[in-house]
């Protein structure tokens, strides 16, 4: 069904108004179950399942969760060996469960665009007791899904595994790493900061400091909930009007030379908190060259966005070409003059 993923993030968000608009198709082929609809024995089996991965993953056996994995997964099953490596450090803290989610796809075919509605949903939409769930290609079947929250010395993370059901086993069928900090803080302080940054007046550090609170916020990017739809509403209506967003550049001109940024986010590595912008590039084969263009759009940038110092510390330049390699330079704001 679907691979590893380490962190994610991004999604798109799912607006209530479109609900009632698919509810109707959504009910005749794809159905969800939340923890409250399920009986005792299903949800129990779900949760077993899900500790017994946790499990597996936190000692490092990734034999042992290949053979409890669906076929499609298990004969590419590099991404899911990469992610638990990758995490095994911060596994090693107990891990508490969240009520889990049954999905059934009907049908004979994959699904191109499968859509749940899990729980409770009111006249607006969403309520607290309710979440929406979009999965490309979805095969026929019924799928579980379980998220677990492992918060230790090492760090906070948010794993969800997808499983699917075959006969009377629940067998791993996607593993989804998520960090629930980015440089030491979590969703909550990212939010308050956005807010602190937009009564200021400085919109780009809002929207940006927005946007992580909302990868924060969701454990995998085709799940929603009327948290996570706020956090959209409140980080659109706060995006400023002339950022590279929906396929529209935005035009920077560093050292007499116009350049066309496709991209701007923010980015945690380590204990620091940088934004990165991507840009079009011709050619980067010269990487000297190329290092001297993203110092120009690094320095262009915090001219014409000063309050970025305030928020981050550095800047990420990633020149793109038109295959799309990429070649990136990070300068530290205190570097930058």
């Amino acid at each position: 069904m679907v691979t590893a993923d380490s962190k994610i993030g991004k999604g798109s968000g799912y607006r209530r108004w479109l609900f009632l608009l698919l509810f109707a198709a959504a009910c005749h082929a794809q159905v969800c179950q939340s923890a409250a609809d399920m009986n005792a024995a299903a949800r129990n089996a779900l949760e077993s399942a899900a500790k017994r991965y946790f499990e597996m993953s936190a000692r490092g056996d990734i034999a042992a969760l290949k053979q409890n994995s669906i076929p499609g997964l298990a004969s590419n099953f590099s991404a899911v060996e990469a992610a638990v490596q990758e995490n095994q450090a911060a596994m090693a803290a107990p891990a508490t469960v969240r009520p889990p989610f049954i999905l059934t796809a009907d049908g004979t075919e994959s699904l191109a665009r499968a859509e749940f509605l899990c729980g409770v949903f009111g006249k607006s939409g969403q309520t607290n007791d309710s979440a929406v769930f979009v999965i490309n290609n979805l095969p026929p079947g019924i799928y579980g899904v379980t998220i677990l929250d492992v918060s230790g010395a090492q760090a906070a993370l948010t794993l969800t595994f997808i499983l699917q059901q075959l006969g009377s086993d629940w067998r791993l069928a996607g593993f989804y790493a998520s960090s629930s900090q980015a440089a030491g803080h979590d969703a909550a302080w990212y939010l308050q900061h956005a807010r602190d940054f937009k009564a200021k007046s400085q919109p780009y550090n809002a929207w940006l400091y927005f946007r992580e609170a909302i990868a924060l916020s969701a454990p995998v990017d085709f799940m929603s909930t009327l948290q996570t739809d706020r956090l959209y509403d409140e980080t659109h209506a706060a995006q400023p009007p002339d950022v590279p967003a929906d396929g529209k550049p935005m035009d920077l001109t560093a050292a007499g030379k116009v350049y066309h940024l496709t991209e701007i986010f923010p980015q945690a590595v380590g204990r620091d908190f940088d934004v990165v912008v991507k840009y079009q590039a011709v050619d980067i084969s010269n990487t000297a060259r190329t290092f001297q263009e993203n110092s120009a759009v690094i320095r262009a940038l915090l001219a014409k966005l000063p309050e970025l110092r305030a928020a981050f510390a550095g800047v990420v330049a990633r020149a793109v070409d038109p295959a799309g390699h990429d070649y990136g330079t990070l300068l530290a704001m205190k570097d930058i003059k």
